[in-house]
């Protein structure tokens, strides 16, 4: 047997038998997409940021393995449901993020601004390896060079400089980015003077960021809007703060109970940052409810095709695009994706095909004519969000569904087998 076959036989897979109305409630953990960056800002402070409603999924432990990396003592309280973070970064001494730790997760870039604007230099490892220009890491180093930074890319790591304090900048992104965005406003809380970002990402984790970066003494004003204006500080302070709800596991679950034709409430969730999901779900033939915290979702009808745009916020997110389509694909009529953030995002459909749906690609724009039922097959997931398209695919199709390579879902849904059983399907994780 290869060392490929091995790794493969030795990973966990998620056994379903498919056919089961979901019917229940079902809470929604912390955001991975606010926790990150946020964890990321402990680097800004010379104290204690302590963090509230904190999931527990893989990226989490990867984003502590990289701050205790790079000096931070981190205090861990589990609280059942969710982890509180106290994370002490009054000694970094370590200005690397390397390369073994920095693979696991995009979202390490996210460092760079934090240690460049405190500490005058950085040195992190390109994101999974990946060309410059291809994922908009160039939006990170051209706001931080227009900030005074000097960078150079050499075997494969970013290098970062600069002689004194980070200088207030007025910077237009060429393209909207919510990793650039994120990195901007973090490097900018502590240079000298005012910064003026145009052309900002204006998703909600983007406004949890400014939110705890204001409670840790950053003054920071218009986030949700596109354009972000930061007066730097010379030091930022001890904080607590609360992470919001993933409002894409949210969504996720709101198609969970559209798929199986099932009766789900949704607590613990804004529905506003939601509603342009609501409204293809209502355009679907689903019932969607609005409550205090919280949406009900009912489907006792047939699905209608809904063709789709991903966009960016306030767009509909491409972190549910796969979601969608696996509802698209029992669907009464033909639908149209069209996938407009990620070059390589239909990576799902292959497997989807093999539980029996039809579609076609051309380009960024997938055809879905809906078929009247699924069928349950041995699938492979391919990356996070792509895993619980499968998952969704699984629970309505006849039959039994398994899917491998299943530690992609473990880096952005908590519980999510338990969730889901506890609702009535029938799920299990075999061990490899």
């Amino acid at each position: 047997m290869c060392a490929k076959q091995k790794i493969l036989f030795i990973m966990d897979s998620i056994i379903i038998q498919g056919g089961n109305s979901l019917n229940g409630r079902v809470n929604i953990s912390g955001a991975k997409n606010a926790a990150l960056p946020i964890m990321a800002a402990s680097l800004l402070a010379c104290g204690k940021l302590h963090l509230s409603n904190i999931p527990k999924l893989t990226d989490i432990y990867t984003m502590k393995e990289l701050l205790a990396n790079h000096g931070a003592s981190i205090e861990v309280t589990d609280k059942n449901d969710s982890y509180d973070l106290a994370i002490d970064c009054s000694n970094i001494s370590n200005f690397e993020a390397p390369y073994d730790i920095v693979r696991k997760m995009r979202a390490s870039i996210w460092v760079l601004g934090p240690l460049l604007t405190r500490f005058g230099k950085a040195q992190v490892s390109l994101p999974g390896g990946c060309a410059i220009g291809a994922r908009l890491v160039d939006l990170h180093i051209n706001s931080l060079e227009a900030m005074g930074a000097t960078i150079e890319i050499e075997h494969g790591y970013i290098k970062a400089s600069c002689s004194g304090r980070l200088k207030g900048v007025h910077f237009n992104f060429n393209k909207i980015s919510v990793g650039a965005t994120i990195n901007a406003i973090m490097a900018a809380t502590l240079a000298d003077g005012e910064t003026v970002l145009m052309n900002c990402a204006r998703e909600p984790e983007i406004v949890d960021l400014c939110k705890a970066l204001r409670q840790m003494g950053a003054e920071i004003q218009g986030e949700g809007t596109d354009e972000i204006k930061i007066t730097g500080k010379e030091s930022l302070k001890d904080a607590s703060y609360k992470i919001m709800p993933d409002r894409i596991e949210a969504g996720t679950y709101m198609i969970a109970a559209a798929i199986t034709k099932g009766n789900i409430d949704i607590t613990g969730i804004d529905y506003h940052i939601l509603e342009n999901l609501g409204l293809k779900l209502a355009s679907a033939g689903v019932h969607v409810t609005p409550f205090n915290e919280g949406v009900n979702i009912k489907c006792n009808d047939i699905i209608k095709p809904v063709d789709v745009h991903t966009e960016v916020y306030p767009g509909f997110s491409t972190d549910l695009q796969a979601q969608f389509m696996s509802l698209m694909c029992i669907s009464n009529g033909t639908s149209v994706i069209t996938e407009n953030i990620f070059e390589n995002r239909f990576m799902h459909v292959p497997e989807l095909c093999r539980m029996g749906a039809n579609i076609a690609i051309s380009g960024h724009t997938a055809t879905i004519r809906g078929v009247e039922a699924l069928s349950g097959a041995e699938v492979m997931a391919s990356d996070l969000r792509a895993s619980v398209s499968l998952v969704l695919a699984g629970l309505a199709a006849e039959g039994e569904t398994i899917i491998r390579r299943v530690y992609h879902l473990d880096r952005g849904y908590q519980q999510l087998e338990q969730k889901l059983s506890a609702c009535g399907a029938d799920i299990r994780r075999v061990k490899g």
